[in-house]
């Protein structure tokens, strides 16, 4: 008789705002102008380990708006989540810190960024969902391609 294997097991434990920051530099200017945006936006992911079995991940996403060369706004959310994983290694550890994980997390930043333009009194921004999962298996293979080439 073989031993068991032990059970995976991933949980969402704590999904929280970590920091968020909004600026409109030019307000109150800008809402005289014409808006037509031009928005971009940066994004970035971490994770730390907290213990053997929990993981804090932080999705950063930073929107800057502008109207020609006024910046309009500019908006940054770190939604964090703490996750519990346990008996998953490997890249089954790293999809669900770089993909899952994320994924999970990104309403809840959009929700936030949505929320403080409002507020901002700028006219409503809907991002886009993304794909975390997918830039995830890009990155692992631009990885590939480039120690291949080394």
């Amino acid at each position: 008789m073989s031993a068991a294997q032990p059970q995976a097991n991933f949980m969402i434990q704590k999904i929280y705002v970590k920091d968020l920051s909004f600026e409109a530099p030019n307000s109150p200017a800008i809402f005289t102008d014409s808006w037509q945006p031009q928005a971009n936006m940066d994004m970035a992911t971490n994770f730390e380990k907290l213990d053997d079995h929990h993981y804090e991940v932080v999705l950063r996403l930073t929107i800057t708006a502008k109207l020609e060369d006024k910046i309009a706004f500019v908006i940054e959310v770190k939604q964090a989540g703490i996750f519990l994983i346990d008996n998953i290694e490997g890249d089954a550890l790293n999809q669900l810190l770089h993909g899952y994980c994320p994924t999970t997390l990104f309403p809840y930043a959009r929700d936030a960024i949505a929320s403080q333009v409002f507020r901002g009194s700028f006219p409503e921004l809907n991002l886009a969902p993304i794909n975390f999962d997918a830039l995830y298996l890009q990155g692992q293979q631009q990885q590939v391609g480039t120690a291949t080439i080394n």
